[in-house]
Order: structure tokens, then sequence, then C-alpha cells
């Protein structure tokens, strides 16, 4: 019921009202409401904040095998929070976290070998667990789409409507749907697919996507066609998964030469749905498609020759192919060129390259943000903790620089305040509360902040 009201939950007051349920559980000894609980306790949700007694409870949580809490003891231990700093007691716990399924865990111990954290460096340890958890994440991947192969992505950016703005604002969208319903087929398609994956602020809505792309089909757009029968592919509420429907778009799609539309026969032909399995076929589909540029089916064409579907096994070939999909981004792409590195399978073998290919799978699934998630949450509860965890998320991913520069300053601000503040409870319940109110927008106060500066130093010079 707490895990519900969490994840519905848009006001504080309804997350306060979730954390009574999990309270509730926790004392009847529900393992999963201790941890969201102990949590809570270590990073003052709601102003719980207790790191003695969240410690007390990862400690009972591990005695029961939690690897939540073995993660979080080793991630406290390693920087004494609460707790002696012991990085032999925290490379334990994080050994005992990744025994027992802790992917987290298997993160921190791949980098901390790679690095040579506290352990005698050694890329092959870390290869190794790293591969754990890009299995396990290119497992999940392949399972939750049924295919190995990413659903077909965005052919045109959609952000194109306005500007970098990740909200489209709502005068704008007005003015956008006043222009699809007048026939501005791009704008349909755009729209078609804003609702289909519920980007810029609009909620995903399968209806209104259809309502587009039906649109846009009648007036001859191939990439409608396409999306159209993607949607029918997937199957949702707008679009009940048909086969032949799928078929039918993907080959008005084709005919036109779109890639998306030639990657989904190719995909139908490969997994017989709804036509017999056909290798030839989907051969012959995914070369067009690949031959057009489009990744996925790059990737399915290195796939195929990969695992010998349909095709003699040719690991050059597969190499080729997953190396064209791998510099668009395509994930999988990704994960099976770090198998073939980590394998000496198709190429000479480098555990340095395939822990540089993993990482960039990871990366790509978001998995390589920890460092940056836990300093997110504790600019209030530990300042020098957060300063230290937002440096390291600097060093561990380059695509953090700017979030984490925005942050630091955030950080120092709220330091100066705090020490202003100090003894001044009221005020300082009061810019908490300013805070919580503006939280998203500091990165844009702070950049106005700047900007503000540099006009007034500009105007002094040379007015």
């Amino acid at each position: 019921m707490g895990i519900k009201i969490l994840q519905q939950s848009k006001s504080q007051k309804q997350k306060a009202e979730a954390y009574i349920f999990f309270a509730k559980a926790a004392d009847l000894g529900n393992l999963k409401a201790m941890e969201k609980m102990a949590d809570a306790l270590l990073f003052g949700n709601f102003g719980m904040q207790n790191i003695t007694a969240a410690i007390q409870l990862y400690e009972s949580l591990a005695k029961e095998g939690s690897y939540k809490a073995q993660n979080a003891l080793g991630f406290l231990s390693s920087y004494g929070i609460g707790m002696e700093y012991n990085q032999a007691k925290a490379l334990i716990y994080y050994t005992f976290g990744s025994a027992g399924g802790s992917m987290m865990s298997q993160m921190i111990l791949g980098y901390r070998y790679l690095s040579g954290i506290n352990v005698l460096q050694n890329c092959e340890v870390a290869l190794s667990h790293y591969k754990k958890v890009a299995d396990y994440i290119a497992d999940k991947l392949e399972k939750s789409e049924g295919i190995p192969v990413e659903k077909v992505r965005l052919t045109e950016r959609p952000e194109n409507l306005s500007s970098n703005s990740e909200i489209l604002d709502w005068d704008i969208y007005q003015y956008y749907k006043f222009l699809a319903e007048r026939g501005d087929v791009q704008i349909q398609v755009s729209l078609g697919q804003l609702h289909l994956i519920g980007r810029k602020g609009l909620d995903q809505d399968y209806y209104k996507a259809l309502y587009y792309f039906l649109k846009a089909a009648k007036a001859g757009s191939a990439n409608a066609m396409a999306f159209i029968g993607k949607m029918y592919l997937e199957g949702n509420a707008a679009a009940p998964q048909n086969n032949a429907t799928a078929f039918k778009y993907f080959s008005m799609a084709a005919s036109k030469g779109n890639a998306i539309g030639l990657h989904g026969l190719g995909l139908l032909y490969f997994y017989g749905k709804g036509v017999p399995v056909n290798y030839a076929e989907a051969l012959k589909y995914f070369q067009k498609a690949a031959e057009k540029g489009w990744p996925n089916a790059q990737f399915q064409l290195g796939f195929m020759y990969y695992s010998g579907s349909g095709v003699w096994k040719d690991y050059k070939l597969a190499f080729k192919y997953f190396y064209l999909a791998s510099q668009s981004g395509q994930p999988l792409a990704i994960y099976y060129l770090a198998e073939m590195y980590a394998t000496g399978t198709g190429v000479l073998r480098s555990c340095r390259t395939a822990v540089e290919k993993r990482l960039k799978f990871l990366k790509k699934r978001r998995c390589i943000q920890w460092h940056f998630s836990y300093g997110i949450e504790l600019p209030f509860k530990d300042i020098h903790l957060a300063r230290r965890l937002y440096d390291m998320a600097a060093q561990t991913s380059p695509d953090a620089h700017i979030p984490v520069f925005l942050a630091l300053m955030k950080l120092e601000t709220v330091h100066l305040l705090q020490d202003i503040l100090f003894f001044n409870f009221t005020m300082r319940w009061k810019w908490t509360a300013l805070d919580n109110a503006i939280g998203p927008c500091w990165d844009l106060f702070v950049i106005g902040l700047i900007v503000a500066v540099l006009i007034f130093l500009l105007r002094n010079r040379y007015g």
C-alpha cells in the first residue's frame, strides 16, 4: 500500500502518508518496509533523520540477508558516516551485498577493482563484476521487449517543437495542436511521438498518439505508418496487439523506403509474428533498413551473424554491424561488443576495452549515476559528504560535470546560509520551505544569478 501511494504521490503530504504505512508494516516485521524506513532515517525524509537508528536497522536487516542493507552499510563504513571508517569492513559488506544480488554493490566492486581502491587493481575481477550487472540489465531489456532489440526509437527528435525546455508550454502546445488539425503532417507525427512516450510534460496517451499518427498516415507520412505498425506490434490500450495490422502498416511504410517500416517487416519475419519464420526475408529487410542507417536493423544483422540465426556464423560481420549500431548508441550492440572483447570472439581480446564497453552500456541504461544520486539526496543532511559524492560523480561520468557544477554551487550557497541561519530556526524553516519550492529550478536560478552579475559588471565597466 505504501509503495503504491509513494509511486502515485505528487505532494509531500501524500509521501508522508506512504511512510506511515511503511512504518506500520515495518513494526510487523516486513523487510521491504524496514528497508524503506532505514533509508528514510538515513536521508532524513520528512525530518526523520537519525543515522544511528538507521545503522541499527540496517544491521538488523543485514543479519536477515538484505543485500540493500549490506550495500548501505558498506557505503557508510567506506565514508565513516555514523560508524567507524573501515574500508576492509566496507569491502566485506559490498562483497556480501553483491553475493545477495545487489547490482549497486557489483558496480562499486567493479569500480574499486578497476581503479585499485583499497584492493589490488585487477581488470579481470572488475570485468567479472561489471558483467553480472550488464547481463542483468540486458536480460531485463530483452525480456521486457520480447525481442533482443530496443523498441523503435524516434526518427525525428520531437524537441524541435519548442525550445530546449523539457516542458512544452500549454499555449505552445495549443498552437501546435492547431497546426496539426490544419493538416501539418510533421507536427502531427511529432505530437504523436510525444504522446506515445509521454515527453515534454505531456501525459502518455496512446489514443491521442494513434489519432495523430492516423491523420499523418492518411496524408501519406511513411513515419506515421511505421509508428502505427510499431504500436500494433507492441500492443497498448488504443492499439491492441495485432500482428496482421502491424504487417499492413509496416508494409505501407516500407513501400515508401522507410527504414522503420523495413526493420519492422524484418522483425515479423525473423520471429514469425503473423507470418511464417523466414530468415531470408528478415535478412533482406534488415539489410535494406541498415543501409539507410537504422541502428536497430544494424544490431539485428549483427545478432543474426553472431548467433548464426538463418545465416552462417560470421563474427567479423557481427562485429562490423554491432560497431555500426553502437556508434548511434544502440545499447544491446554495445553489450554484445563488450562480450566479444571479453571473450576474444572475432576480435583480439582486451579486458580494458570490454570494461569500457560495459560501462558505456550501463551508462546508457542509467546505472552509472549512483554517486550523483546519493549526493543529490544530502544537501541539508551532510554537506561535506554530499560534496565528496558530487566530486566522485564528476570523476565517474563526464556527462555529470555540468549538473555537478550547478549542484556544488547550490551546495556552497546552502552551506553559507546554514551557517548564517544556524541560531534562527524560524528563518531556517523558511529557507527549507523555499528550497522545496524552487529545488527543481536551482540550476536556472544559479545561471540567472551569474548572468545578472555579468551584466552588472559589464555595465559598470563600459557605462
